[in-house]
């Protein structure tokens, strides 16, 4: 069996219509309207462009927070274990000692 390549034709093809609207017609001319292509709208990328942001800044505004949390109970725990000196080490030698004696 051969098989036959449909012939080309060139430039871009219209686009087709049903065939029993074609012979419908029966050789009066068809106008076929294509709409254009659809553009993309700024607010359907910008949006959620600014939610993203948003919430990247918000995540980055709470690490930060954490951070400082964590860099303030690091210096209170500093100062108090320097205030107390000696006796602190001490107290905490006699506290946290082994019970093994």
């Amino acid at each position: 069996m051969r098989h036959h390549e449909p012939p080309t034709t060139p430039g871009t093809i219209a686009p087709h219509i049903p065939a029993d609207l074609y012979r419908h017609l029966d050789g009066r001319p068809v106008v076929i309207i294509q709409p254009p292509a659809p553009t993309r709208s700024v607010g359907k990328w910008a949006v959620p462009l600014a939610l993203g942001l948003a919430g990247a800044a918000g995540v980055l505004g709470l690490v930060a927070a954490a951070v400082a949390v964590f860099d303030y109970a690091a210096r209170t725990a500093a100062f108090i274990g320097s205030a107390t000196g000696p006796l602190g080490l001490g107290l905490s030698l006699k506290l946290f000692g082994s019970k093994n004696k």
